[in-house]
């Protein structure tokens, strides 16, 4: 009896210690042995493992990619508009006996802090080194890179690889929206004066070339005209001498028919004049019965012979 009450808690003690001997490192997990506060083993990959019960003690760290938020910082970039960052950043441990000697028991509630700092001061210095503008546009891409490369070298220190960092808002304060929408607005109107007055230039120098365009065709035109009425009179001319040449007594005829037509028209000055004269040569019918005698007329013998080609009156 007295055997058995000595040998059962020995094996209670021996199984206690032997399972506290073992650890289990899951593969989300890295561990650390330690003793007295110094690092005396690394274990990496998943699996057991064994230390000294009661003087060696295992600390885990999470393997994973983290996430560490940013408070809201307020920036000022170049143009001295002032915005509100809101960012985060994933980061992992990469090596960890850096990471414990850097934090030490702190754990990692201490280097998230540290993080927190050095993600603070990169946002500062990349986007007050920047406009606004750049921040707000498609250049934000290449303004997140630039802040993760500058946090990685200083991170690496911890132990801590920064996997990536994105600005989830940036907006204007609420003190200065107002003025910076007055300035957004005379800015863009100032952009629609300049167009508005480069369009009117555009469409000056258009009008003046079309002006000038329809004077030069309009001088063509009136030249061409003028050469075409003067080969017309020059034909018109020679038609006339031909005919003229060709039988003159018929031309004679044809001028006077054209006086009697421009001088006999409707609301022209009266005539007066005697029947005998020459512009009514062309009335007499030659070889026509002879009219009735009246008193006072004159026989057809005493009539004066029409001239062969008389030149046609002015009317």
């Amino acid at each position: 009896m007295r055997k058995t009450t000595f040998i059962l808690p020995a094996i209670v003690i021996l199984a206690a210690l032997g399972l506290s001997s073992i650890y289990i490192v899951d593969e989300r997990e890295k561990a650390l042995v330690l003793q007295f506060g110094q690092i005396r083993d690394v274990k990496t990959e998943p699996g057991l493992g064994f230390k000294i019960p009661l003087i060696q003690q295992v600390v885990k760290y999470d393997d994973r990619i983290l996430s560490r938020d940013i408070d809201p910082i307020e920036v000022t970039p170049l143009d001295d508009r002032r915005l509100v960052v809101d960012a985060f950043a994933r980061y992992r441990i990469a090596d960890v006996v850096r990471f414990r000697q850097a934090v030490g028991a702190g754990g990692v509630s201490l280097a998230e802090g540290r993080i927190g700092n050095i993600l603070t001061s990169r946002l500062r210095a990349v986007l007050g080194s920047v406009s606004s503008d750049a921040i707000l546009s498609s250049d934000r891409a290449a303004l997140m890179t630039q802040i993760r490369d500058s946090a990685r070298a200083e991170a690496e220190a911890l132990g801590i690889e920064i996997v990536d960092v994105r600005l989830l808002r940036s907006d204007l304060p609420e003190q200065n929206l107002d003025a910076t929408f007055a300035r957004m607005r005379a800015e863009r109107e100032r952009e629609a004066a300049d167009e508005i007055a480069r369009g009117n230039e555009a469409a000056q120098r258009i009008r003046a070339q079309a002006d000038r365009t329809v004077v030069e065709i309009v001088s063509d035109a009136r030249r061409q005209s003028e050469i075409i009425r003067g080969e017309a009179d020059a034909r018109r001319s020679g038609i006339f001498a031909d005919a003229y040449g060709a039988d003159p007594e018929f031309f004679g005829f044809y001028r006077s028919l054209e006086a009697y037509r421009a001088s006999m028209q409707a609301g022209n000055s009266t005539l007066v004049m005697s029947p005998d004269s020459d512009f009514f040569t062309y009335f007499d019918s030659v070889g026509a019965a002879e009219p009735p005698s009246m008193p006072g007329s004159r026989s057809p013998a005493e009539a004066p012979a029409a001239p062969a080609a008389p030149a046609a009156p002015a009317p």
